[in-house]
């Protein structure tokens, strides 16, 4: 298992830009696959983008293909999420989630998750 806590949420205005965080416990981040889901009030969660071990691969739902972009740095155990051109409807609760061995596509059975944060996109 590993721990993980996201931060960088906030309040930001349409056409805008946030960069999310996602800081993972322990000595064995390279070994998990990593993604990023969300959920809009009454709304189901939904998958937003997944990278691999390396960070050599990566999957983005067509909703934010173009606009977010996810990347990682294993030395700092931190994945993030840079969301461009953010519209209202990108505003949801963020999680992080992570994957031993997985390959950061919707598809993985996504075992570890965050806490979240709350990001809010006003018009």
């Amino acid at each position: 298992q590993v721990a993980l806590v996201e931060s960088g949420g906030g309040l930001v205005q349409a056409g805008g830009s946030l960069r999310l965080s996602c800081a993972a416990s322990g000595r064995t981040f390279s070994r998990y696959a990593m993604g990023w889901f969300r959920q809009a009030p009454g709304k189901e969660r939904e998958f937003v983008a997944g990278i691999n071990l390396s960070g050599s691969s990566t999957s983005y739902a067509d909703s934010v293909k173009g606009r977010f972009i996810i990347s990682r740095e294993n030395t700092k155990n931190t994945v993030y999420l840079q969301m461009n051109s953010l519209k209202v409807e990108d505003t949801a609760v963020y999680y992080c989630a992570a994957r031993i061995w997985g390959l950061g596509r919707e598809t993985d059975p996504f075992d570890d998750w965050g806490q979240g944060t709350q990001v809010t996109v006003s018009s």
